[in-house]
């Protein structure tokens, strides 16, 4: 019940957003709010009667952790674009693209996605595969540098603080 009550507030929240109708006092506007509260309704409805609201759908359990985990990856990413930019603008700083096997010990498929779409964030480096087989992170690095901050585990360490097992 609760992810349901998150996820309507969500998508009410997005839908204001959006749409900008808030104001109740005039009757058309009135009549679209009300509307959006049905739409949203409707959705949660339709997502309860499907099964999709569970822990990978709607992941409300991440959300206070999130709160520590998407400014640094955030950071991540300027400096990887500024990284990246230096080594277009400055021939001298060598480019040597790799592709590099990385340990996975993430718990959960949404873990390794959201740890999977980090490393794919920051510029330099993308996932190109996830070997479940062996658990490990298939990627193409752009340089020696990046292939070797992707291999320190510092990322995927965050991951799991995000995820709740560090």
């Amino acid at each position: 019940m609760a992810r349901r009550v998150s996820l309507l507030i969500a998508l009410f929240a997005f839908w204001a957003m959006l749409s900008g109708q808030l104001d109740i006092t005039v009757f058309g506007q009135a009549f679209l709010t009300v509307c959006g509260v049905i739409s949203c309704l409707f959705v949660v409805w339709i997502a309860s009667r499907m099964g999709i609201i569970d822990m990978e759908g709607h992941p409300v359990h991440l959300a206070l952790r999130a709160i520590a985990y998407v400014p640094w990856l955030f950071w991540q990413i300027v400096l990887s674009n500024f990284d990246v930019a230096m080594r277009v603008w400055h021939p001298s700083r060598p480019i040597a693209p790799r592709i590099i096997r990385v340990p996975n010990t993430t718990r959960s498929d949404l873990a390794t996605v959201i740890y999977a779409n980090s490393i794919t964030l920051t510029p330099g480096t993308v996932t190109i595969g996830v070997d479940s087989a062996t658990n490990e992170l298939i990627v193409h690095a752009l340089t020696k540098e990046t292939a070797d901050a992707v291999l320190t585990g510092d990322m995927e360490r965050r991951v799991k603080r995000l995820e709740g097992v560090a």
